[in-house]
């Protein structure tokens, strides 16, 4: 049989059609067609949504098991955190109690030893809570607007407090409102007194960041950081017993004579909502006596006698 004869053709069954790289061609063609029309026409997003429909309850099931073990995951750190913050609720409680025993302890013994000394009892400070409304437009002071004014009773000098402490002083009012003057202001001073050691001070503020200064400290000063400082009472103006600030920072400096203290302020005026004002206690206090005449000089007493004339 002659070879020229054979059919070289092959078979249906082994028919390879379009070779890969025209597939690959065409269908990259057609995808990106097809991205560009759905990216201007939107034809797609009626056929997306109803497969998300119909797909919708196969997801629902598949999720159900990673949903009981999240949620199952979720459950124990819960139960875990409010165990412990239990335990460290009935810690702060137990604390809380021991204080308040050793307060009122404290307050009985006072109450005695004032009676024994014959002092006179101790000056009940009136408050009155207020609101804070802005902060001062100047930026280069720190300052904030309460909603009391002299319509309420608040008068300047009133001190600001809140649940950690001093925050300032009432430096202006007016009808509804009064100005306070933060204890970070460059112009803001408060007479302190360090738990630690008994020894007063002046804390001024002005410090970068809102930090505090305690001034005319000197160099050999028993001050170390973490002392706690608070009011001391002896202005007229605060009440004894105020949280004011903590020392963060002591550099001495033997060649000035004087140390650098910094302090970090207890009650921080960021984020503050609501404060209580404070009656001056100069309100409550007996008024100072006036000054004290020097006593005249005999030469000044005779000019100041009148001379009698001689009987005749």
């Amino acid at each position: 049989m002659p070879l020229g004869t054979l059919d070289r053709t092959p078979p249906p069954f082994f028919r390879q059609g379009p070779s890969a790289l025209t597939k690959l061609v065409f269908f990259s063609a057609l995808a990106f067609f097809l991205m560009v029309a759905d990216t201007r026409f939107k034809w797609a997003e009626p056929l997306r949504a109803m497969l998300a429909v119909a797909l919708l309850p196969a997801q629902r099931v598949l999720l159900v098991p990673v949903e009981m073990v999240r949620g199952g995951d979720d459950y124990l750190r819960g139960l875990r955190s409010a165990q412990e913050a239990e335990r460290a609720a009935a810690q702060r409680v137990a604390a809380q109690a021991e204080r308040s025993q050793r307060s009122e302890q404290l307050a009985q013994e006072n109450q005695r030893l004032r009676a024994l000394l014959e002092l006179r009892p101790a000056t009940a400070v009136r408050s009155a809570p207020a609101e804070v409304l802005y902060e001062a437009a100047d930026p280069y002071s720190r300052k904030v607007f309460i909603d009391r004014g002299t319509a309420q009773g608040v008068m300047p000098g009133a001190p600001v407090i809140n649940e950690a402490g001093v925050l300032g002083q009432v430096t202006r009012t007016y009808t509804l409102t009064s100005e306070v003057t933060l204890l970070a202001d460059k112009d803001a001073a408060i007479p302190v007194l360090n738990l630690r050691t008994q020894q007063r001070g002046a804390a001024f503020g002005g410090g970068p960041d809102g930090s505090m200064e305690l001034r005319f400290a000197s160099a050999n000063a028993d001050v170390k950081v973490g002392d706690q400082l608070q009011t001391s009472g002896l202005d007229g103006i605060y009440p004894p017993g105020l949280a004011v600030a903590r020392v963060t920072a002591v550099e001495r400096r033997v060649e000035s004579g004087f140390a650098r203290v910094q302090l970090r302020p207890e009650a921080s005026p960021d984020g503050v909502r609501h404060v209580l004002v404070l009656e001056p206690l100069s309100v409550q206090l007996p008024p100072r006596p006036g000054p004290v005449e020097a006593p005249k000089s005999r030469d000044e007493r005779q000019l100041k006698t009148p001379k009698r004339e001689a009987a005749p």
